[in-house]
């Protein structure tokens, strides 16, 4: 996972505990694909997760399953499946 990545959870997710439980999740997420893991080691994927979630658990888990089901679906909800991805990634979780 990235620096900018993981400031931006524990952000999102500041009650005790609960960006640990966030990174140790994204970090299971690769695992839990049912074709390609290597997308889901991707900052950009678990970035696409981590902002559709908002700080919100139950949005949290929503947006992994909806990872968990096809990569690029997560991308398309987050705004980050267009050639402008990396400039989005960058605005929203800095440089």
């Amino acid at each position: 996972m990235t620096e900018r990545l993981e400031r931006r959870v524990r952000r999102d997710f500041s009650e005790p505990g609960s960006a640990e439980e966030v990174l140790r999740t994204l970090a299971e997420l690769p695992g839990r694909a049912g074709y390609d893991a290597a997308h889901f080691a991707s900052e950009r994927v678990q970035a696409a997760v981590v902002l559709l979630a908002g700080g919100d658990f139950r949005r949290l888990r929503a947006a992994l399953d909806l990872a968990v089901t096809d990569w690029r679906d997560v991308l398309v909800a987050a705004e980050l499946a267009e050639g402008d991805w990396p400039a989005r990634l960058d605005e929203r979780l800095g440089p």
